[in-house]
């Protein structure tokens, strides 16, 4: 139990105003003041979900099917010493740590053939990534993606995941999400919007997390989140589909929000009835069809979610064109690219997929439907980095290795768990069961990629980025 959660009496007042009346107070307190239970989603960009789960049941993972994702499980392991963070799976990307609660967002995003997994998506608020790499893989990393975090400091993390993960389709931006009404109208098939909120429901992880609760706050909040979904439904096209979602619990910050789209828009969208989504969904579903997820209901995290579909193209007041900065790449020519593509091919057997573009020493590799929003929007971070150039060629990228290692056919080195300790610690390795190749090598550990390396001799030089660089209690 977390006694020392901070449920301020006012807080629990409001709550009881609010909360169905088929609903406990004294459970939600309960649950409220009960750890999570852990639970992970299974990234299908690099394993199925039956080889996960075949590969962890030796190892002890009691993996549970969470209802509302078929690639999401609670997780319970024998042994705890390592930590999660630190296993070979989650070095490799083939799972995200992520709350089961917040898989529900992109499962209610999905579950309509409306979404397009070729299409152009955008998730508003992506930060740490969650949510975004859970996209990705539902996509098969087809189409194109914009993920945007308007916090600076939360960029290095959601690109370090989407790296992981082995996302290729992504295209990072930064900036209040309300921009993209102005600067993209009905530009996109469907969106995410995960608004910022008070983050009522996220008591059981962060037990200070209604230290500095009040009212007056949530109804400034709740004024953001309505110029957010403004933004957002004039940003999705005609007859795409748009999910608000939140962590939290308050009316104001849910049905108040969706209610005032409501009144302004009328009958240019429609809201989908989320009662079927899953099995048992029925009981946290309002007489709207949103999803309002009370702790106790599924033991989670308190969640919110809807899902509506635009009828129809309304006035748009808020259109008015970013500026832009120069765009420093430039479309790799096929004299330079066809050549490049082809070595990869021989050396490696997999064809990196997608537009090649260069920037100085740079060559990167973008999603297919980039030119859609090309000279529209300004990126931090365009798809993927290839390779590094130098007079005499260039040298494949970690992040590609991360992306595009697992499907080699040839150009690999399987490391038993010793050396691919030693790897995963920032060391050169000298694998006993290798005859020794040359040139650049996708380094492996049971099939699945840790980083590349060069073979200098009978020699594996690492060249694991340093801030992936472990020191101690790697997997077991």
């Amino acid at each position: 139990m977390h006694d020392n959660t901070y449920l301020p009496d006012h807080f629990l007042r409001h709550i009881a105003a609010i909360m169905p009346a088929h609903l406990s107070m004294d459970e939600f307190v309960a649950s409220c003041r009960r750890p999570l239970r852990r639970s992970i989603r299974v990234n299908t960009l690099k394993i199925s979900v039956a080889a996960f789960v075949a590969r962890m049941q030796p190892l002890g993972w009691q993996l549970d099917p969470v209802p509302w994702c078929d690639t999401g499980f609670w997780l319970s392991r024998e042994d705890e010493s390592v930590p999660l963070g630190n296993t070979a799976e989650h070095l490799s990307g083939l799972f995200y740590i992520q709350e089961a609660s917040s898989m529900l967002p992109v499962t209610a995003l999905f579950a309509c053939e409306q979404t397009r997994r070729d299409g152009m998506l955008l998730d508003a608020a992506a930060a740490p990534g969650s949510k975004t790499t859970q996209i990705a893989a539902l996509m098969d990393n087809q189409g194109m993606l914009v993920a945007n975090e308007y916090s600076s400091s939360r960029l290095k993390v959601l690109s370090a995941n989407l790296q992981r993960c082995g996302v290729t389709n992504v295209g990072m931006t930064h900036f209040d999400a309300k921009v993209f009404g102005q600067w993209l109208p009905e530009t996109f098939d469907a969106i995410l919007l995960d608004a910022p909120c008070s983050g009522e429901g996220t008591v059981r992880k962060d037990e200070d997390a209604l230290r500095n609760w009040s009212i007056e706050s949530i109804d400034e909040i709740a004024a953001v989140q309505q110029g957010l979904l403004e933004s957002a439904f004039h940003a999705l096209k005609p007859g795409g589909v748009l999910v608000y979602s939140t962590c939290t619990l308050s009316l104001q910050e849910n049905q108040a929000v969706c209610q005032s789209l409501q009144d302004k828009f009328g009958d240019a969208f429609s809201f989908d009835s989320l009662a079927d989504l899953f099995p048992a969904a029925e009981k946290a579903c309002t007489p709207e069809g949103y999803l309002h997820v009370w702790p106790q209901i599924f033991d989670s995290e308190g969640f919110f979610v809807a899902r509506l579909r635009k009828q129809h193209s309304v006035p748009n007041t808020m259109f008015k064109p970013g500026k832009l900065g120069k765009f420093p790449f430039l479309p790799l020519p096929a004299k330079e690219s066809e050549p490049m593509l082809r070595e990869i091919e021989a050396a490696f057997g997999v064809v990196p997929q997608g537009n090649l573009f260069g920037r100085s020493e740079e060559i990167w590799l973008f999603p297919q439907l980039f030119e859609q929003v090309q000279g529209k929007l300004r990126f931090d971070r365009i798809g993927l980095k290839l390779a590094e150039t130098f007079k005499k060629g260039y040298r494949l990228t970690h992040e590609w290795a991360l992306a595009y290692g697992d499907g080699a056919s040839k150009g690999f080195v399987e490391l038993d768990i010793a050396d691919a300790r030693e790897f995963m610690m920032g060391r050169d390795v000298w694998p006993e069961q290798e005859a020794a190749g040359t040139g650049e090598v996708i380094v492996r550990y049971q099939g699945h990629t840790l980083g590349m390396g060069k073979w200098v001799g009978s020699r594996v030089k690492n060249a694991l980025p340093r801030e992936l660089v472990r020191d101690n209690n790697l997997f077991v």
